[in-house]
């Protein structure tokens, strides 16, 4: 935990102490559900949970304002991001049901009154929300379509590589202005090796 509090030093016990506990519960939930690959247990909180965590250096949500995540899987990045932004509402989701069920247990456990969990595609769920999240389930050029009539705001778009000619591909093929996308190197705050490589990709409205 040390290593999350050097990054983020602002954090309350309450938020400490849920980060402590998230750790616990992944490992239980994952044992019966497996949302996240047995090798990389030993990496939750660089490889998941501080890799989540990366969108709060780009953004920090308004009190009150809605986010949706996309193709949540277990739970990321929603629900690290809902312990740092207590007044803000997350919606997660995604299509597996094991997987919503491990992130509601999560959620539940962790006793995060402002998470929404739902077995659902993002096209198919009603009304709008001011900010997109996902992690990679796909590129862009696919995703975007799903989410295009989601959001009022952003998309922060977590994703690691050589992203220029997709980004190009995406907005070409989805009418995007090229000057709408932004990419910001995760490295810039986190220094483990891990990270180098790793992107945020802002979409704005």
């Amino acid at each position: 935990m040390e290593k999350l509090t050097d990054l983020f030093p602002a954090l309350t016990e309450s938020q400490k102490a849920r980060y402590e506990a998230m750790e616990e519960l992944y490992r239980t939930w994952n044992a019966r559900i497996n949302v996240i690959s047995r090798k990389d247990m030993d990496n939750l909180l660089t490889h998941h949970i501080l890799h989540s965590m990366a969108i709060a250096k780009v953004i920090d949500f308004p009190a009150g304002s809605t986010v949706l995540d996309v193709g949540t899987g277990g739970g990321f990045p929603g629900i690290p991001l809902a312990v740092l932004f207590p007044e803000v509402r997350f919606t997660l989701c995604d299509s597996i049901g094991k997987k919503v069920k491990v992130a509601q247990a999560v959620a539940e456990g962790l006793s995060l009154e402002n998470v929404t969990c739902v077995q659902a595609r993002a096209e198919s769920l009603p009304g709008r929300f001011d900010y997109v999240v996902s992690r990679a389930v796909t590129d862009l050029t696919t995703f975007y379509p799903w989410v295009k009539d989601k959001f009022n705001r952003a998309i922060f778009y977590l994703k690691g590589g050589q992203l220029e000619a997709e980004i190009a591909d995406c907005a070409r093929r989805c009418r995007i202005d090229p000057q709408k996308f932004f990419q910001v190197q995760i490295s810039n705050w986190f220094r483990d090796p891990w990270f180098e490589g790793k992107k945020i990709v802002i979409i704005s409205k």
